[in-house]
């Protein structure tokens, strides 16, 4: 006789019948059956098998999925793929950017052989996967997102669409990769993973650890992070070898004045607080104090107009115009963190830019102009730092950026495709110098 029944409903696996055992359940008095979180499918059906008790499952409707690629797995891609499986396929893989991590998610969908859905942050990500995923497997290739909605046993969804779907199929697939992994850590993305039943979870990622710790939540609901390979690992032999050059820049005394007096309202008004900056929480009670706190609002503000006159120093862009003069023969990306600085560039340097604002259409062409070389370099506001594909280039300029060691990395990872000259690829870092840029950039490393 039949202990327990599983079945999946609406995010949740139903547990119907009766064990001698207390299982990992909650009781749900409405229906009079207990229920589990769908992402704990895997570990209930574990504990159920540890202990012998028989038990009916009607929870994945997923069918096999028999498919094989023409990829040849490099040694290092065959040791990350061995390491989530000795894992029980659950886990995360941190790889940099161009090291093929799309060739080992299509690796883990053919030893799976089971219906697969494959979560990405952008429309881009999500053509580029569907694209990569129909060549290669020859199988129709469903789509969630970008004005389709159609779901087959291999289907990629934007992380927004199978937020807003995963409750209604949350059954249908027995393996999930969540390509650039760290966006899970969202609070609404969160659901998409304790929605569906998967179990087999793959995550993807250049950059795993998040600095809200959100990660922790990600090894929950994905796995750990079970192996990682860093640029300096496999630069010379799969990406180009690199070096990082930093120059730094002085401000002006006009600069100066006015980045030292808006400075000094803002650490005035640190200096009569409790707040610590260095705690991103403590930044966020300082902007809340902002809306009824006037001198916290001037602080504030303050603080804003002193990093604009840092990051947007007329000697960066004087520092921008040397580099794009030596390196008159190569391709480049110039990084900023702020669009207005991008289009002033723009209109200095004709070069051609790219930013939140720009359309999809526009910034496909002018992606594909600088593949074929008709465009030898584009200035962008963190939009390409992810989630985009973006065309080789060699050299790279971090105008101005964040603290963020994910984002460094991510503009690093855009110029280690290996070119065909093989030559080494090159970062600058553009610093202001005795500015708080200085502390930015070293936090970054």
């Amino acid at each position: 006789m039949t202990a327990v029944t599983l079945t999946f409903e609406d995010g949740t696996i139903r547990v119907e019948g009766d064990a001698d055992l207390d299982l990992p359940v909650e009781s749900d008095p409405r229906s009079k059956t207990s229920r589990v979180p769908a992402f704990r499918y895997a570990a209930l059906v574990a504990v159920l098998d540890d202990h012998d008790i028989d038990y009916d499952d009607h929870v994945l409707a997923a069918p096999a999925l028999d498919v094989a690629s023409t990829y040849e797995l490099r040694d290092y891609q065959r040791k990350a793929l061995a390491a989530w499986r000795a894992n029980d396929h659950r886990g995360v893989l941190e790889l940099p950017t161009g090291s093929g991590k799309t060739v080992i998610g299509i690796g883990a969908i053919e030893e799976s052989g089971t219906a697969t859905l494959v979560v990405v942050p952008t429309i881009d990500l999500l053509e580029q996967w569907r694209r990569e995923l129909e060549t290669e497997l020859d199988v129709p290739v469903g789509q969630l997102g970008g004005g389709e909605q159609r779901v087959e046993a291999l289907t990629v969804a934007t992380y927004d669409s199978a937020y807003l779907r995963a409750e209604d199929i949350g059954d249908r697939f027995g393996l999930v990769v969540f390509d650039e992994v760290h966006h899970l850590g969202g609070e609404g993305y969160r659901d998409i993973a304790r929605l569906l039943a998967a179990p087999a979870r793959l995550g993807l990622t250049a950059t795993f650890e998040r600095p809200d710790g959100a990660h922790e939540v990600i090894e929950e609901l994905c796995g750990p992070l079970v192996h990682h390979i860093t640029p300096e690992e496999l630069a010379g032999e799969h990406l180009a070898a690199y070096d990082i050059k930093r120059l730094d820049v002085s401000l002006t005394d006009a600069e100066r004045d006015e980045y030292d007096r808006h400075r000094q309202v803002f650490t005035d008004y640190l200096a009569q607080s409790t707040l610590d900056m260095r705690s991103g929480s403590d930044y966020r009670k300082l902007v809340m104090r902002s809306g009824s706190d006037p001198k916290a609002r001037a602080a504030l503000l303050a603080n804003q107009r002193a990093r604009e006159v840092m990051l947007n120093a007329d000697a960066k862009v004087k520092t921008l115009a040397d580099i794009l003069e030596r390196h008159r023969e190569d391709r480049l990306i110039v990084f900023t963190a702020h669009n207005d600085l991008v289009y002033r560039l723009a209109e200095r340097f004709l070069v051609p830019a790219i930013t939140h604002q720009t359309g999809a259409n526009e910034r496909r062409a002018i992606l594909e102009k600088f593949r074929t070389g008709e465009y030898s370099r584009v200035v962008t506001a963190n939009v390409l730092d992810e989630g985009v594909d973006v065309p080789d280039a060699n050299v790279a300029v971090v105008l101005s950026g964040s603290g963020s060691e994910r984002e460094f990395t991510q503009r690093l990872g855009r110029i280690l495709r290996p070119t065909e000259g093989g030559g080494r690829a090159l970062l600058y870092e553009v610093v202001t110098e005795g500015t708080a840029e200085e502390r930015v950039a070293e936090r970054r490393r």
